[in-house]
């Protein structure tokens, strides 16, 4: 075989073969985005979020979380942390809050379930960084033979290198043990060996650290949030008629949250005029 043969075969190759990774720039943002095709680290310049003293109703998991956070950053020992419960009840948006109040070095890093199976890959990157990382999983669950949660357990235990020093992942779910109920009691029904057959999966939520639960807030607290959000962005509307409109509000989505409270604060804004 002639050399200009093995030239061709050698430039095919390298075609074929996947790009390298480049060298991310952790100093370009706070925030960042990790997806996995290709494989990068996409920054995140303006991180949606809102102010932690905006957050009613959470008292307790908001102080227990800062706490963790900021032991975190100061490079002392903290645990991983599993924000569970009612949807629109601010999970997300606590551990973004607390991020941007703990501030410093500390990064954010998002990642998708979806992208999980590449977590192994992301963990490599952050581990040769001076920099320390939240690594944050938005609405986490599996359902049926999903195997993704097998690449989590690389995130929360690390297998033989160990979770990186660097490294503290949180993730929210509205499910307190990451799989449906009623998937949970199918599989104790059906197996040879009930309590074999749920345990492996039940038992990634044991590897968090801290959990966190959040529960639907009452009526006073659903009013508190608007109250506080007209307060902060100045929209003027006396109490009276903030209950009225409200409440009314409240009625035709049939559900009470801090989500719905942001809504309605949404719709209230623009017909004040107001800018957000």
């Amino acid at each position: 075989m002639n050399e200009d043969t093995l030239n061709r075969i050698a430039s095919a190759l390298e075609r074929l073969a996947p790009a390298a990774l480049s060298e991310p720039d952790l100093d370009a943002a706070n925030a960042f985005v990790w997806h996995s095709s290709p494989e990068q680290l996409m920054p995140v310049v303006d991180v949606s979020r809102v102010s932690l003293d905006l957050l009613v109703g959470v008292d307790r998991a908001r102080d227990t979380l800062l706490a963790n956070t900021t032991q975190f950053g100061d490079g002392l020992p903290a645990n991983n942390a599993l924000l569970w419960g009612a949807r629109g009840m601010g999970k997300s948006s606590l551990v973004k809050a607390v991020h941007a109040a703990v501030g410093g070095s500390l990064k954010l890093v998002e990642i998708q379930r979806e992208d999980l199976a590449s977590v192994s890959t992301l963990l490599a990157i952050l581990r040769q960084s001076e920099h320390r990382f939240l690594l944050f999983c938005d609405d986490l669950s599996f359902d049926g033979d999903d195997a993704a949660y097998k690449s989590l357990k690389a995130v929360l235990d690390g297998g033989v290198e160990g979770r990186p020093d660097n490294v503290l992942f949180y993730a929210t779910s509205n499910r307190r043990h990451l799989m449906p109920r009623d998937m949970i009691e199918n599989e104790k029904s059906t197996a040879i060996n009930p309590s074999e057959a749920v345990e492996e999966k039940v038992s990634l939520s044991d590897r968090f650290g801290l959990w966190l639960g959040f529960h639907p807030c009452d009526q006073d607290q659903y009013l508190k949030m608007i109250r506080g959000y007209c307060d902060s962005y100045g929209v003027s509307i006396d109490d009276s008629d903030l209950r009225a409109q409200a409440i009314e509000w409240q009625a035709t989505r049939g559900a009470r949250s801090g989500r719905v409270a942001w809504q309605f604060f949404v719709d209230l804004a623009g017909r004040k005029k107001i800018k957000l």
